[in-house]
């Protein structure tokens, strides 16, 4: 029994340290689990993942990353964007770090370079506010007359400001007007989507962001309830009824992930393992809520279509 015993391996604990909420992050937290196996390793047979959830309400992350690494994870991941690698990067300097969905590491100072992140800091990456004004602009082609469009913007997110550039040069190059409307809680949100019914806002720019994500369905509900024409950063959110998305695959981005803590668990060292960047970027179009609210998507738009939902 004894050597028996001795022969297991030994498990190896994961920490997943994640700004969003398990319940809309199951589809992500699947494909992690797909790319761990990639790399040989399964939970419940050489893993186990100890799971810690800040449901959107980032101001609890660095006590759930300290919590974490009290259990001594041998890798800690940073799931859910930046306020996540902001937790888990003033937790530790010696535990691995492996981020998802960090729009740019380098810019913003997690590590000095893309091909060789140098500490125990990598990931991947996204171009997330780099595509906001590929958004607008698709917004302003399905939804042409709409002066006047809205961005609801998540103030307590750490590169709020950057996504507000990037929208406002865009709709002031094609002559439309910015409404910012901010929400960081539930009442927030029903808040936002009034005003903008009273102010007539034509369209929705909505940032890419995981206290967004978290609340994912309860935003398209209240899009389809006000008849607004809004525009996503994933294909999670055209899928639940979302007019239309473009970005980059966020479960292929947290399939990575998993590949990444694998290797790292295997012995290689993350200051050498480079960021990945996204190379794929797709535009998903839902119809039905397009004849829901009466718009007419221009056939050249539809030619370009990743993915049509019928």
């Amino acid at each position: 029994m004894v050597a028996a015993r001795a022969q297991q391996p030994a498990m190896r604990v994961i920490g997943f340290l994640s700004s969003r909420s398990p319940g809309e992050s199951s589809g992500v937290v699947a494909a992690f689990r797909r790319g761990l196996s990639e790399a040989g390793f399964v939970e419940g047979q050489n893993t186990v993942i100890a799971f810690r959830w800040a449901e959107g309400a980032y101001d609890r992350l660095p006590a759930l990353a300290a919590d974490l690494i009290s259990l001594r994870v041998d890798v800690l991941v940073a799931a859910g964007g930046t306020p996540s690698l902001i937790a888990a990067k003033a937790a530790t300097t010696t535990i691995p770090i492996v981020f998802t969905a960090v729009i740019d590491p380098v810019q913003l100072g997690f590590v000095p370079s893309f091909n060789r992140p140098g500490g125990n800091v990598t990931g991947i990456s996204l171009f997330n506010n780099a595509l906001l004004a590929k958004r607008v602009g698709l917004l302003h082609e399905v939804a042409p007359t709409a002066s006047m469009i809205a961005m609801l913007r998540n103030p307590n997110s750490p590169v709020v400001e950057d996504d507000m550039k990037s929208v406002l040069a865009t709709a002031q190059s094609l002559g439309l007007t910015v409404e910012v409307l901010n929400a960081s809680t539930e009442r927030d949100l029903d808040a936002a989507f009034e005003a903008m019914a009273r102010l007539r806002v034509g369209a929705l720019v909505v940032q890419g962001e995981p206290f967004f994500d978290s609340r994912r369905d309860h935003i398209v509900e209240l899009a389809a309830r006000y008849a607004t024409p809004a525009i996503y950063a994933w294909r999670e959110y055209a899928l639940a009824g979302g007019l239309m998305s473009y970005g980059t695959s966020i479960t292929d981005n947290y399939r990575q992930a998993g590949v990444y803590t694998g290797r790292i668990l295997k012995g290689e060292n993350p200051a050498e393992l480079p960021v990945v960047r996204p190379t794929k970027f797709d535009l998903v179009v839902n119809l039905k809520t397009t004849k829901t609210l009466g718009l007419q998507i221009p056939d050249k738009l539809l030619a370009l279509a990743d993915e049509v939902i019928e």
